[in-house]
């Protein structure tokens, strides 16, 4: 559905993006994470045709994203959505469903169900006078009229209530379920690992990390054992139920101290398993010094990142040749 090769996107001398290369699958959700400044919304606007690349390509279907006729099969959906205040919900969708020449019973159809899906009431109501959670909603909403392959969506929960936030996640489910693409950005890490197939995480213009959230988390991140026994033996602390606790880091510690534990005449009562969260990974991974850079292009140069990350080799920090320091030009 989507190929991206080379993309790049520089303000005057500033980089806001280098060098991103990545697909996306159709029928995917794909994620953009990051700090501010880490390009993410550059990044979509470029996906989205919204900002001409510097370099590089961005391919959506069988178009070029800026082909204007990619826009037809194009939902976008910026952080900050301002709407007409003055039109109704109803009267707002309406005209933004003419711009595309959708047949009005058809427009029709479309408004009422997706509105009723993510429970809008009071459609005939200002839009001025609604809530944010409610303007986000028509938002959406508005993104769909051309019932569109693709959906590219900055911070779509952005700012909402918990249950707003909630019906968002799931209708973004359900339009991959329905075949659409859909890309997005969030701060909010939980909802990007309990709802994204994939994720690219960004820092400083360049992609850092990728893969599925397991993938990130295998070459990112580092299990733990947390081992609970009835007997105190060196290493371990007392927990408020009585039992002693070691935090591990592999399956011959825990078996150590569960040699431990019997030779001491207690017993192991619990082993359990904590994985690191892609939130834990991302504030790893966007806390380490940038590279240097030397040819000017924004690629990373080994040498120089082996010594910024204190010596260590890339093994865990995965392939640093997909960007370069820099921000997103007034990016939230």
């Amino acid at each position: 559905m989507i190929r991206v090769a080379g993309l790049r996107k520089t303000y005057g001398g500033f980089p806001a993006v280098v060098g991103s290369d990545f697909e996306v699958d159709e029928g995917e959700i794909f994620g953009v994470v990051g700090p501010n400044g880490a390009g993410k919304t550059t990044t979509l606007k470029m996906l989205a045709g919204l900002v001409e690349p510097t370099e590089g390509t961005v391919e959506v279907g069988e178009y070029a994203a800026d082909d204007a006729e990619m826009r037809r099969h194009l939902g976008f959906l910026p952080e900050e959505s301002p709407l007409y205040e003055d039109m109704t919900a109803r009267s707002y969708l309406r005209f933004f469903a003419d711009l595309y020449d959708v047949p009005r019973a058809e427009a029709t159809r479309r408004t009422e169900d997706t509105l009723d899906r993510l429970e809008l009431e009071h459609r005939d109501r200002r839009l001025g006078d609604m809530s944010k959670g409610m303007k986000r909603k028509v938002a959406i909403a508005r993104s769909l009229v051309n019932d569109p392959d693709l959906l590219v969506y900055d911070e779509p929960a952005s700012g909402l209530d918990p249950l707003t936030t909630n019906y968002v996640l799931e209708f973004t489910r359900e339009l991959a379920e329905r075949g659409k693409t859909v890309v997005f950005s969030a701060h909010n890490l939980y909802h990007v690992e309990s709802v994204c197939d994939r994720v690219v995480i960004m820092n400083r213009g360049e992609i850092i990390a990728r893969g599925t959230v397991p993938e990130i988390r295998e070459e990112h991140g580092e299990t733990t054992y947390r081992v609970f026994t009835t007997v105190h033996v060196e290493g371990l602390e007392a927990t408020d139920d009585g039992r002693y606790l070691r935090v591990v880091d592999d399956m011959g510690a825990v078996e150590a101290a569960r040699a431990e534990a019997e030779a001491a005449g207690g017993e192991v009562t619990d082993i359990r398993t904590a994985e690191p969260s892609l939130e834990d990974i991302f504030l790893d991974l966007a806390g380490r010094p940038p590279a240097a850079r030397e040819d000017g292009r924004g690629r990373a140069d080994p040498a120089a990142a082996a010594r910024a990350d204190g010596g260590r080799t890339d093994e865990r920090r995965g392939e640093r040749t997909d960007g370069d320091e820099g921000g997103d030009g007034g990016e939230r």
